[in-house]
């Protein structure tokens, strides 16, 4: 009987609440190619991204949460560019998808500079297209510190009025410390976080675990019994 309850009593709130959210998360996910990637760490991170989204568990939190992805490429000053419009996941084709079209974009840059918070300003411009998303979650990687246009850290203000998280990857193949500078300048939000990748040879691994956590552990948050479910099996 209680459970039986329980259905009537959600089934009479249809008509008299606030439809629930389409999307649990939408997740820009925003990597580097300015001048210090080369053609080798370019294909790891596409790769990398690539096999991380398949991973079982968190193809299975893309799914059951109905994550909204868009996948953009950035470099230097008024050089940022959505590589893959927002789409829904909303099965496994999807996701073997979005898997699929990662894996084969074309980069679009080689020898410019690193402009982080030029990034943050396109990833944060686009989330008005899924205005229905219950979380709005940058996800950027870099191998360097921002040396041209707006500062990270300048973002802040903007990035906190609007409720947007930005999680952090931190190639520190070649900057020494980059964790640390994350932490004090890109980084923004409830519960945000920086991973280390030690070069671009640890890319897939750190990627893995970044995203782990952003779909699993953020939709956990929502307080999904399904959600919680994919976290315990982890």
């Amino acid at each position: 009987m209680h459970g039986f309850l329980k259905i009537l009593t959600a089934a009479g709130s249809v008509g008299f609440t606030t439809p629930a959210m389409a999307c649990d998360l939408a997740l820009a996910l925003a990597f580097d190619v300015s001048g210090s990637v080369n053609a080798e760490e370019y294909r790891l991170q596409v790769d990398g991204l690539a096999a991380a989204l398949r991973d079982p568990a968190v193809s299975e939190a893309l799914v059951r949460g109905l994550v909204a992805v868009m996948v953009m490429q950035w470099t230097g000053s008024s050089r940022q560019h959505i590589s893959l419009p927002w789409r829904r996941i909303e099965s496994f084709a999807d996701v073997d998808q979005l898997a699929s079209d990662v894996a084969r974009i074309e980069r679009g840059w080689r020898d410019f500079s690193t402009a982080i918070g030029e990034a943050m300003q396109l990833a944060m411009s686009s989330f008005v297209d899924v205005p229905d998303c219950a979380q709005h979650v940058i996800d950027i990687s870099a191998d360097g510190v921002s040396n041209e246009g707006v500062l990270p850290q300048d973002m802040r203000p903007a990035l906190k009025a609007a409720a947007i998280v930005v999680n952090g990857l931190a190639i520190e193949s070649d900057v020494d410390g980059l964790v640390g500078y994350f932490r004090q300048s890109v980084i923004t939000g409830p519960g945000a976080f920086v991973i280390r990748a030690s070069d671009y040879t640890d890319y897939p691994r750190a990627i893995l675990q970044k995203l782990l956590r952003e779909v699993t552990d953020q939709l956990a948050d929502i307080g999904s019994s399904e959600h919680q479910a994919i976290r315990d099996r982890r």
